[in-house]
């Protein structure tokens, strides 16, 4: 009997550890499928494949949405989401990983460069790849044919707040300020809330002027754009008794003193469909897009234009 009960426990262990081996080889087998899956799955990352939302000012959104119409075409599998968002509100979300690129302008200060690159745990890479302009406009029937920088400066210290600006937090309100060496709290100023507002609605207050960026009504062939220039007169700027307008030539040398560089910023590692787009908008076929926009692109500038 102790000989029988004996066997019994023996025969009852030996399935009992073969139980336990098979648990812990379906474990494992198990295991390297959901591994070898999520491998596959991270393989399928790339930058001809995938979604993502660009964050642009209004200022840039036509040329933002050109480019990111073109690579889609050329990478169909490829789905890009373009955000309105101002300027400094959208630096944060990038900041805070709500979108994988922003469309800037302004130049970043030393506490901004620090935020970012704690943040996103990346050195600063600014992709630089147009050239725009924020422009001074006036109705088209006004008897105003220029604006001098002095003009400029003392007007955004004067109580009757003469220039019209799209928005606070603007990339327009931002460049202007950072132009003049000025906080935009520092700037008297009126607000039309949206660029085509400001240039559909000047009419009705005399002696304001307008401030928009370039890109808004620079698109040469395109009716909207063609009908916003008719209702305006854009004005050059003098400086130093040299008048300067914000054309190619302007833009190109940089002369017109509101010339800003359009450059990417982003919160992705690798080479995936951000850096993508961003290569893609830097390239030749990018920076016809950009000129198609009516913009300078930036490839053919002196390398020593400086982003900080």
């Amino acid at each position: 009997m102790e000989s029988s009960g004996f066997g019994e426990q023996y025969q009852n262990s030996e399935i009992q550890t073969k139980m336990k081996f098979s648990a812990i080889f379906s474990m494992i087998f198990f295991t390297g499928l959901l591994i070898n899956c999520s491998k596959k799955e991270e393989s399928t990352v790339s930058y001809n494949k995938g979604e993502m939302t660009i964050l642009t000012d209004e200022s840039f959104k036509s040329v933002t949405e050109a480019l990111a119409e073109g690579y889609m075409i050329s990478y169909p599998d490829t789905k890009i989401k373009v955000v309105t968002q101002k300027e400094d509100l959208g630096f944060l979300d990038l900041l805070n990983n709500k979108a994988r690129i922003a469309v800037m302008s302004k130049a970043l200060s030393p506490e901004e460069i620090k935020a970012y690159e704690d943040k996103v745990d990346m050195k600063i890479e600014p992709a630089n790849f147009a050239a725009d302009a924020v422009v001074f406009f006036v109705p088209k029937n006004s008897e105003k044919s220029s604006i001098t920088m002095e003009e400029i400066t003392s007007g955004l210290q004067s109580d009757d707040k003469n220039f019209v600006f799209d928005g606070t937090n603007s990339s327009n309100l931002n460049f202007v300020a950072q132009k003049l060496k000025k906080l935009p709290k520092d700037l008297k100023f009126s607000i039309i809330p949206g660029s085509v507002n400001v240039i559909e609605e000047l009419n009705k207050y005399p002696n304001k002027i307008g401030v928009i960026g370039l890109n808004t009504i620079s698109r040469p062939y395109d009716k909207e754009a063609e009908k916003l220039r008719g209702m305006i007169k854009i004005l050059p700027v003098v400086s130093a008794g040299q008048s300067y307008s914000p054309d190619f030539s302007g833009l190109r040398e940089m002369k017109y003193p509101f010339t800003r560089v359009l450059y990417f910023l982003t919160n992705e590692g690798g080479f995936n469909i951000a850096n993508g787009f961003i290569r893609y908008s830097c390239t030749h076929l990018g920076q016809k897009i950009v000129q198609k926009e009516g913009l300078q692109p930036y490839n053919i500038y002196p390398r020593q234009v400086q982003m900080r």
